[in-house]
């Protein structure tokens, strides 16, 4: 199994142990085998997309470097794998990235683990989530070139016109298109990352990988 596989099956495993399956005894076998030296805890699929995106750009092949990108589904589950995977757990170096909103849950998290020290802060916090920060690192007009060029112009015509977007900005707006579509922010996620030059990257983001 390649690099990638491997850690594929060590997040599965992560994922199943955390939701009170049986994966504890292939995660440990597996974070030893890689080694799995870091963990990012992220809510969900589009910070990983994001995060992914920007390794690719960067060349940086994460999987190799024993790097877990590991999406949670929620950051109300942070505690629960930051306890399975940190010091009290697998001993697993831990970061991450999360929404200004969600800061209680990480730091309570990070806590309940026993991460201490110069760690209790190695989780970067997005003003309001990672896709408003990359709709203002890229701008309005560059975002709706984007979504054209995606085939998604007229979805987003006929969303602009709903009366429930009246008087938000354009940020707010394309901000909320983004989530009026299943996978739709995996996709974004990706796309706008993909898109940024390389002294656009948000500050949260580039914050991250400087600690990867």
């Amino acid at each position: 199994m390649s690099e990638t596989g491997d850690m594929d099956a060590f997040r599965e495993a992560v994922t199943a142990w955390a939701a009170g399956g049986p994966g504890e005894d292939p995660a440990r076998e597996l974070a030893g085998q890689l080694p799995v030296r870091t963990v990012v805890l992220l809510e969900g699929p589009s910070d990983a997309a994001a995060v992914n995106a920007l390794a690719g750009s960067r060349g940086r092949d994460l999987a190799a470097e024993g790097v877990c990108v590991l999406p949670m589904g929620g950051a109300m589950s942070v505690a629960r794998y930051a306890g399975l995977l940190g010091p009290s757990g697998l001993g697993i170096r831990l970061t991450g990235l999360c929404d200004e909103r969600e800061r209680g849950f990480y730091a309570r998290g990070w806590e309940r683990a026993g991460v201490v020290g110069e760690e209790e802060s190695e989780f970067f916090v997005c003003a309001a989530d990672l896709e408003e920060e990359l709709i203002r690192a890229l701008g309005v007009t560059r975002v709706e070139e984007l979504i054209q060029a995606e085939g998604d112009l007229r979805a987003l015509q006929i969303f602009l016109r709903q009366p429930a977007q009246q008087g938000r900005s354009p940020q707010q707006q394309l901000r909320r298109f983004l989530g009026t579509k299943k996978g739709r922010k995996i996709q974004y996620g990706r796309v706008l990352v993909e898109a940024l030059d390389p002294g656009r990257v948000p500050a949260p983001l580039d914050d991250l990988f400087a600690r990867l």
